[in-house]
């Protein structure tokens, strides 16, 4: 849990960083490799932590909604940091990923209070794991770009197209969870009706 809450508190640095290297101190050259280290910092952590929760049998309900909010937090928060600096990725790209983690994320909330846990599925699993790597790639590329080896147009431009890659599966994912859970959403949506309707049968039966 530590590891979770960890995760969501390294969005803002991971921001801060890269927009304001400048003030900092922190040469141009340095930047792709602090931003590298802060990026794996938090991938390895997400990793241990699931290790962690496994290896001691700890895997609650709780964890299986709080921890895949976090990671969302996360990687959501490194893509619109990309829509500004030096990447300028376009914000509609980006929103993508937005919309489609906030549903997901929305739909896992309301099931949870309704006594419906839904599970992380492979297609999510592999989104996560696209989302990372396209971050890696970015950074990856400012490397040559801070060298004076890679123009600004090229390195915005592979950027571009990687994050639109990534975008198209996630929505792909986003439908997949959405129709491989439909049975458990849809009996957590009619647990609330029943609820509701019984609720204020009891309530009229006062009334008469």
């Amino acid at each position: 849990m530590v590891l979770t809450v960890a995760r969501i508190f390294m969005s803002p640095v991971f921001l801060l960083v890269y927009l304001y290297y400048e003030r900092m101190g922190v040469p141009l050259v340095v930047l792709p490799w602090l931003l590298i280290g802060l990026l794996s910092l938090t991938e390895l952590s997400d990793l241990f932590d699931g290790f962690l929760a496994r290896k001691r049998n700890q895997v609650t309900d709780l964890g299986k909604v709080l921890d895949p909010m976090a990671d969302s937090i996360f990687r959501l928060s490194v893509l619109l940091t990309f829509t500004q600096g030096i990447i300028q990725l376009p914000i509609l790209l980006v929103c993508a990923f937005f919309y489609r983690d906030s549903m997901i994320s929305t739909l896992r909330t309301i099931c949870a209070m309704r006594g419906v846990t839904l599970a992380a599925r492979l297609s999510g699993k592999i989104k996560a794991g696209f989302q990372a790597v396209t971050a890696f790639v970015i950074l990856i590329l400012m490397i040559p770009y801070s060298l004076g080896m890679l123009s600004l147009e090229s390195l915005r431009s592979v950027s571009f197209y990687s994050v639109l890659i990534a975008a198209v599966y996630t929505v792909f994912s986003g439908f997949e969870y959405v129709v491989s859970n439909f049975s458990f959403i849809k009996r957590a949506l009619l647990k609330e009706s029943v609820s509701d309707t019984a609720q204020d049968t009891a309530a009229q039966n006062v009334s008469n």
